[in-house]
């Protein structure tokens, strides 16, 4: 048969937090198979960041979680064929992928920073991120503003 569901895998919960969520970004960050190097680069990130902001009342898990919430994007743009043009239609993001999508980012900009560890770099993008700064940030606006000046095509949804 055609248009079968995907079959959703369990992921089970990270052993430090029990948070189903670290599981995924870890899973994200994890490059070759390699996955205790990735709970070590994101707790050791996790502790960088308890230690720079301790001025704050929060855990470093809830910064960490209030950053992803600030680089997650509600919008995205599709490219649509209408005839013989091409055009950019804003369309809503359903709720796994928005959250995929901000790790992805956060995760992508924090390797593209220039740093000593990928763990350091990780702790800074997390704190920009928490501030609302910074690269994962920006890609969020610029996602936005995408959607917004392509609001006039919104009746080409699919």
């Amino acid at each position: 048969m055609r248009n079968q569901k995907k079959r959703k895998f369990k992921i089970q919960v990270d052993p430090k937090f029990n948070d189903l969520m670290v599981t995924q970004f870890v899973n994200n960050l994890m490059l070759d198979g390699k996955k205790n190097i990735s709970y070590n680069i994101f707790y050791n990130a996790l502790d960088i960041v308890g230690q720079r902001m301790k001025d704050t009342d929060e855990t470093p898990l809830e910064i960490w979680k209030k950053a992803i919430k600030n680089v997650t994007p509600q919008v995205e743009v599709k490219s649509r064929r209408v005839g013989g043009a091409t055009f950019q239609v804003p369309t809503e993001i359903n709720p796994s992928r928005k959250l995929s999508i901000s790790m992805k980012n956060m995760i992508k900009y924090a390797r593209a920073r220039r740093g000593k560890t990928m763990s350091e770099k990780l702790a800074a993008e997390i704190m920009d991120a928490y501030k609302e700064e910074g690269g994962a940030f920006k890609r969020k606006e610029e996602t936005h503003r995408m959607a917004e000046a392509n609001k006039a095509f919104a009746h080409f949804r699919f």
